[in-house]
């Protein structure tokens, strides 16, 4: 038998195997669709994040988390006593106390890490300092870049902690050098590996 006709013989049985057990030979591979995409990074919005310091009471800030490697705002709820909304190292302790806490549930499952610890103090200016001047109870320098990023961005993005948009005053304790620190686009689109831009102050 030549190898052409033992070829087409053998073909010929496959099939008549394939069709017994029921199973149909296709010529096109099966469509299954486009590969899933995971929708992350979206929360549902709220109407409480407020742009005027308020006189007191319940209100909506935003904050800088984590996801998928950036920088992304989230809403959350501070409560502050009547005249404590002019007092820039008390809304700070507020923001940073919202970077330290866990994501809730809604806003792991989108995502959001934060890097900030429970630990991180802020207080106002020491003596000498600029009066827009916040004071970190760890300096700058010895929190993971993605920490400082949030910490900055957050701080620069609330009216209530800066005088200068886009710009906050920070240093570590006392003897810490005082540093501008400027939250940019690229901070925010790759807070691990572009430091936030930052010049001594004083």
């Amino acid at each position: 038998m030549r190898p052409r006709t033992r070829l087409s013989v053998l073909l010929g049985l496959s099939a008549l195997l394939l069709a017994g057990c029921g199973i149909r030979p296709t010529e096109v591979p099966t469509e299954f669709g486009a590969a899933p995409t995971r929708v992350g990074c979206a929360l549902s919005s709220t109407s409480l994040t407020s742009t005027e310091p308020p006189a007191g009471g319940q209100f909506g800030v935003q904050v800088y988390l984590v996801c998928t490697s950036q920088l992304v705002t989230v809403d959350r709820t501070v409560t502050l006593e009547r005249g404590q909304s002019s007092e820039r190292a008390v809304v700070a302790q507020q923001l940073l106390g919202q970077l330290a806490r866990r994501p809730s549930a809604d806003e792991r499952q989108a995502g959001f890490s934060t890097d900030v610890g429970t630990r991180l103090k802020v207080s106002g200016p020491a003596t000498g300092d600029p009066s827009d001047a916040l004071r970190l109870s760890t300096p700058p320098d010895d929190l993971s870049p993605y920490a400082l990023a949030q910490i900055v961005c957050t701080f620069a993005n609330s009216k209530m902690t800066t005088e200068d948009g886009d710009h906050v005053v920070l240093g570590g304790p006392v003897d810490d050098p005082l540093r501008d620190y400027e939250c940019t686009d690229a901070v925010k689109a790759r807070p691990g590996t572009i430091p936030a831009p930052a010049r001594t102050v004083g």
